[in-house]
């Protein structure tokens, strides 16, 4: 079944061309990778598959439905964005739960289970301004996944971190996938990806291209 299918997307900004007739799918409970340098247009692909950023032309449809200017939003999609943006002088907790009040789909109970699953104690107080890096980013994909969402977008989890908390975001996926969820996740870092994906494609020459072995090559070279 398909959980995402991209045909024959255009994207561009002024004159800047972004994306010119790109085609792909996914398939319900793929974890796919989207690799490429910074600037390329990975993070305004996946807000374009949210349904956040139009297209010029092509389609996109996702869980069965078109999404584009002027439609709704898919539903049940986790949503993470590199640096999310949290009130800083509440903890953890406080910011999620007032996030899963909007939607009133889950107890607290959710909330503190989908915390402890991704290793960050709900009870903990400290201010969102003094979590390191690291904590952020597991919010952030707390975040994504608490509403039982079961496609999920990971937009660089994996940027600025260190070894250790790239170590806890490989398990977090690894846990996701073990629920059948289907993931797309982009970063620069091609070795976490190669970890966890079932295939990977690479943003090149103003398209999107499946990273078969040559292409490999010349990705390690560039990057």
């Amino acid at each position: 079944m398909k959980a995402i299918q991209v045909e024959n997307i255009s994207k561009k900004f002024g004159t800047k061309i972004l994306y010119e007739d790109v085609s792909f799918t996914i398939n319900k409970g793929e974890c796919v990778g989207i690799v490429g340098s910074n600037g390329t247009g990975k993070s305004v692909l996946f807000k374009m598959l949210a349904g956040i950023e139009d297209y010029d032309s092509g389609k996109i449809i996702v869980k069965g439905k078109k999404v584009g200017k002027n439609l709704d939003f898919p539903e049940d999609i986790g949503y993470f964005v590199n640096q999310p943006g949290y009130i800083e002088f509440y903890d953890g907790f406080t910011n999620l739960k007032m996030l899963a009040d909007i939607k009133n789909l889950i107890t607290d109970d959710q909330v503190i289970e989908t915390m402890i699953s991704v290793g960050l104690n709900p009870d903990d107080k400290t201010k969102v301004k003094n979590y390191s890096q690291g904590m952020k980013q597991k919010l952030g994909i707390c975040q994504a996944i608490m509403e039982g969402q079961d496609l999920i977008f990971l937009d660089e989890p994996f940027n600025a971190l260190d070894f250790q908390s790239n170590v806890d975001v490989v398990n977090i996926i690894k846990n996701l996938k073990s629920q059948d969820k289907t993931i797309l996740i982009s970063s620069h870092q091609h070795e976490y990806l190669e970890k966890l994906c079932d295939r990977m494609y690479i943003i090149i020459n103003n398209n999107i291209k499946l990273l078969d072995e040559n292409l490999k090559k010349t990705y390690f070279e560039i990057f």
